[in-house]
């Protein structure tokens, strides 16, 4: 088990760190065989600081790897990173990323069966105003 309570899990023989990982693996395999998307590709590495010295001290890169990159059938891609929740580090990482990666489309996602599509996900900020909006009702 994981700092946040999740479980790793093995599917086709990749350990993905959440249920809803794989799950959203197996969404992607899905979209691919129905011809919905061209392709996509796990973990990809995005450098958001470099390695550097200071005063003699070795600091190591900084970097984000979201979870999926896909490639769309109109020739754009899109990285997902599949949320549980935020964390600060998290947070961070993503304007940092943002902040260097402006021409590249991020976007976080979450399981949620209440307010998510067909499949369960959901844009993980629209997750969040939902869940907003639900507490305001009440």
């Amino acid at each position: 088990m994981s700092k946040y309570g999740s479980q790793k899990i093995t599917v086709d023989g990749i350990t993905f760190d959440s249920k809803d990982e794989a799950m959203y693996y197996e969404y992607l395999k899905l979209l691919k065989a129905k011809g919905e998307i061209e392709n996509f590709e796990l973990q990809p590495i995005y450098e958001l600081i470099p390695k550097f010295k200071k005063h003699g001290k070795s600091f190591r890169r900084t970097t984000y790897t979201p979870d999926f990159l896909i490639y769309h059938l109109d020739g754009s891609q899109e990285l997902i990173d599949v949320k549980g929740f935020s964390t600060q580090q998290g947070e961070l990482r993503k304007k940092l990323f943002e902040y260097k990666y402006p021409d590249v489309k991020l976007t976080w996602i979450a399981r949620n069966l209440k307010y998510g599509n067909e499949y369960g996900w959901i844009n993980y900020e629209e997750l969040k105003k939902k869940r907003r909006e639900s507490k305001k009702d009440v």
